[in-house]
């Protein structure tokens, strides 16, 4: 099959979950014979004609220039490419900023979309933008052949909102097991000696309560932060309200992902407060990391985590699990299961060998 990737800044990966998943699906896609073409921004740091066998087509990108509304620009100069290139399928990957072009996507191919999170929902956008992105979610459920859904919960809502049925995937991760102490040293921290959360500085990911909890708590054991909070007026607003608790490290953004990685494994607890949304990436890569998650209690955590976490809602909670447990090993079962989960249901050959068993499934029917 001939098959075009939209919705990513670009592989390989500089930027996020899409972008991870489209750089993995490709060379997979690759692997087993297909003809696969990647959008990526003219803007990326991979200036390369193709990656592991995938074309990438670099399309103008004017969000540095003129801010976010650049990006509609350029999943518009994406779907007028590719409608010059005769795709048997085209998979969009979101549908934030492509779906206001839907009447111009080429008729030939097969629309296959996986419809992300629940944008709409998030608090950090207007009221204005908020009704724009549910009018975006039914453009794109109208005008795609095919939905991915990549939790339960977003299948859920689709098919009670819209009547659609979507094919469930999730998203992909792989198993940490090589993990090197001697990164701890670069942060002045010792194994257990420390608790964690990784996430983008919106206030729906609940690290607000995380962080009243850690600063409630008797211990006083350095929480580390991870995340851009110099960019937005809610992580300057965190930076200002816990700037006393001296405990409380903001570490800003951390992309070496071997450090990451090696971050979790090292961490006795890891919170993760992320409540819209399907599948997160970092909640997977935090369990193939050996992490003893503290997770917000809601249904897109809890279809992933079952029983082997610890839940919250409120800050008292928090300040509980940090009182109590200081060492993650009493919870090894927890551990165990998560790790042999990432192996067995979200590794990455299982997760793309079912994108690619579903577009051979309604290929053929086509």
């Amino acid at each position: 099959m001939k098959i075009g990737i939209l919705g990513t800044r670009g592989i390989p990966n500089y930027h996020g979950g899409f972008e991870q998943f489209a750089e993995f699906f490709a060379a997979f896609l690759v692997e087993k014979g297909h003809e696969v073409y990647v959008y990526s921004s003219h803007t990326h740091p991979y200036q390369e004609n193709t990656f592991k066998g995938a074309h990438i087509i670099h399309c103008k990108d004017p969000e540095e220039k003129i801010g976010t509304v650049g990006q509609f620009f350029y999943d518009l100069n994406c779907i007028l490419d590719a409608k010059k290139r005769n795709f048997d399928i085209l998979l969009q990957l979101g549908y934030t900023s492509n779906s206001v072009w839907y009447k111009l996507l080429p008729k030939k191919p097969l629309i296959i979309t996986n419809m992300d999170g629940l944008e709409w929902k998030r608090s950090k956008y207007s009221k204005p933008v908020r009704r724009f992105l549910k009018h975006a979610e039914k453009w794109a459920v109208k005008s795609s052949d095919f939905l991915i859904s990549d939790s339960i919960g977003i299948q859920n809502y689709l098919k009670k909102t819209y009547q659609r049925d979507s094919r469930y995937i999730a998203y992909g991760a792989e198993r940490f097991d090589q993990p090197n102490e001697a990164v701890l040293k670069e942060y002045n921290l010792v194994r257990g000696g420390y608790n964690m959360l990784i996430a983008r500085m919106e206030p729906e990911n609940n690290i607000e309560t995380i962080l009243d909890g850690v600063a409630k708590a008797k211990q006083k054991t350095p929480f580390l932060v991870v995340g851009k909070h110099d960019t937005n007026t809610f992580g300057k607003h965190l930076t200002q309200k816990f700037k006393d608790d001296q405990h409380i490290r903001f570490l800003g953004g951390i992309y070496n992902f071997d450090h990451l990685n090696n971050l979790r494994y090292f961490s006795n607890l890891y919170f993760h407060g992320h409540s819209v949304g399907g599948t997160n990436p970092s909640l997977l890569e935090a369990m193939a990391s050996n992490a003893l998650i503290v997770a917000h209690e809601n249904e897109f955590n809890g279809k992933i985590l079952e029983e082997d976490a610890l839940y919250f809602t409120h800050a008292n909670q928090v300040a509980n699990y940090i009182d109590t447990i200081d060492n993650k090993a009493t919870h090894q079962a927890f551990l165990q299961n998560n790790l042999d989960k990432i192996s067995n249901l979200y590794a990455w050959d299982i997760i793309n060998n079912k994108y690619l068993n579903f577009f051979e499934e309604v290929y053929a029917k086509d």
